[in-house]
């Protein structure tokens, strides 16, 4: 019990609550941005309601979540001074620079614009209009990438050295830093993890209003984006994981071995379809794998041996001095499993989408549908599906919306503690970066009176979302049909306010 509410126990809870509530935001935020600001390209250049419509329903889907993101996010940068300053003071030097830029370069950046495309319906041309969105969507992909070169430090340590005199780490190649392979793979997974998020919450939203027959034309377009935006994403992701995941079992082959629960090292190594261990003992109990699976996954091949958990942590302790360096082995394989597991049902049920809504000229003629009717699920090429199943898909597809955002949540919770017992992999450990004056019921304290806040939180938040879902894209009017064509609009509006058009 007391190792349970130990300030360390407690300062990791807190910083994984607000991490884990942080990251739902992220993927949807990157990846509406730039849906968004593909639809409205499409409308600058075709001139058509139905693009426009959905522009401003997602656009403002978008707002909702960048709010809450940038709230949260902000909240959880407290916590590096509040739960965190022994590690601070360690690696502040480091770990600074790149969110110093995050949020110089990138947080301004995308404020700025996102500012100017809220307030500039009504006063700027569509193309410098559009243009602001497309410098929002950029500014979110560049807040992403300097926080995650931050965090691959953290994995794998690289362009810097330790002070002798004060004990702490100092930059020397920022560059580096910003460079290594780890940051590089680590963007493009989650790069690709957010396009599948943001296409599966539009065709989960798209799916719910064809249900139910309404706006169609904006609607039918939205899903097919969203299930093209899934396929993608799904692909990229695969192709982004396997590439990450190599690179992980050469700098943490702990962290992978426990994704495996391979107790032992073998060569070939199998895969882990599914486990039941004894963690006190090192061994598991049931084991259910794919010979040789594991081999090819780490080094492309079927017969290179792989470091088991076992093997590791004598290693780790002849190194690093006596302990435990095994990460929570649990959490890790079935964490591993979760990500894969949602991520991979997402892409299928995404494919699968596109096949029973595939182009008109893969269907004879008589099933194929208008623009402004509900598009039919064809399964075979005269086969429609009935009434009961064509339902029952279009839940599926809502249902699918909040796969990628688990997947994305157990993937970042694999990351982060399957590096432990390290705050920094191989340089600082976690037990040496909690702040020393903080007490227990300190951390107690700031810990509940968070986590009843951001449950408030998530009670507005979906509460928002799904007003505005239920609403719909709204009645465009006669402003919005005609844009101005210079910046500032017309004189005679120059003594109004600009005015949200929404």
């Amino acid at each position: 019990m007391d190792l349970a509410l130990a300030p360390e126990t407690l300062s990791r809870w807190q910083f994984g609550i607000t991490t884990v509530y942080h990251f739902l935001f992220v993927p949807l935020t990157i990846s509406l941005a730039g849906l968004t600001a593909g639809l409205q390209t499409a409308w600058v250049r075709t001139g058509k309601e139905k693009y426009l419509k959905a522009t401003k329903f997602w656009g403002k889907l978008f707002l909702i979540n960048i709010a809450l993101g940038v709230v949260t996010g902000i909240v959880q940068e407290f916590q590096f001074g509040m739960n965190w300053s022994d590690y601070s003071r360690f690696v502040g030097d480091v770990f600074g620079a790149p969110l110093a830029f995050e949020a110089l370069i990138a947080f301004f950046f995308e404020s700025t614009f996102i500012g100017l495309w809220i307030f500039g319906w009504d006063k700027l041309p569509p193309k410098i209009h559009l243009a602001c969105i497309w410098m929002v969507s950029l500014g979110t992909i560049l807040s992403a990438y300097f926080i995650l070169a931050a965090n691959s430090w953290m994995q794998h340590p690289v362009g810097y050295r330790i002070d002798e005199a004060t004990g702490r780490a100092e930059l020397t190649d920022f560059w580096l830093v910003l460079t290594q392979n780890t940051a590089l793979a680590q963007f493009f997974h989650t790069i690709a993890a957010a396009v599948l998020t943001g296409g599966a919450f539009m065709a989960g939203i798209a799916a719910y209003h064809l249900m139910r027959k309404k706006h169609i034309d904006s609607m039918r377009l939205s899903l097919r984006l969203g299930l093209v935006t899934v396929a993608v994403g799904g692909l990229l992701t695969a192709v982004s994981g396997d590439t990450l995941g190599k690179i992980m079992y050469e700098q943490q082959p702990m962290k992978m071995a426990a994704a495996e629960a391979l107790w032992e090292g073998e060569g070939p190594a199998p895969f882990s379809l599914f486990a039941v261990g004894d963690v006190d003992k090192g061994h598991n109990v049931v084991a259910v794998e794919v010979p040789g699976l594991l081999s090819f996954l780490a080094h492309s091949n079927f017969s290179d041996p792989v470091p088991g958990i076992n093997d590791m942590n004598a290693e780790y302790q002849e190194k690093y001095g006596p302990g435990d360096y095994r990460p929570n082995i649990p959490v890790a394989y079935w964490g591993f499993r979760w990500m894969i597991g949602f991520g991979m049902a997402s892409f299928g049920i995404g494919l699968l989408g596109l096949w029973l809504t595939r182009r008109k000229f893969l269907l004879p003629h008589r099933l194929r549908t208008g623009e402004d009717e509900v598009p039919n699920l064809v399964l075979f090429r005269n086969k429609v599906l009935s009434p009961r199943f064509s339902r029952l898909y279009w839940r599926l597809t809502l249902w699918t919306l909040a796969f990628p955002l688990i997947a994305s949540s157990w993937g970042w919770i694999f990351t982060e503690m399957g590096r432990q017992p390290w705050a920094v992999y191989g340089v600082l450990r976690t037990s040496a970066s909690v702040s020393p004056g903080v007490s227990q019921g300190e951390v107690l304290t700031s810990m509940i009176v968070f986590t009843l806040l951001y449950a408030v939180l998530a009670v507005i938040e979906v509460r928002l979302l799904v007003k505005y879902v239920k609403a719909g894209p709204p009645e465009l009017t006669e402003a919005d049909l005609n844009p101005p064509k210079k910046i500032g609009g017309d004189s005679a509006d120059a003594d109004r306010p600009m005015a949200f058009s929404y």
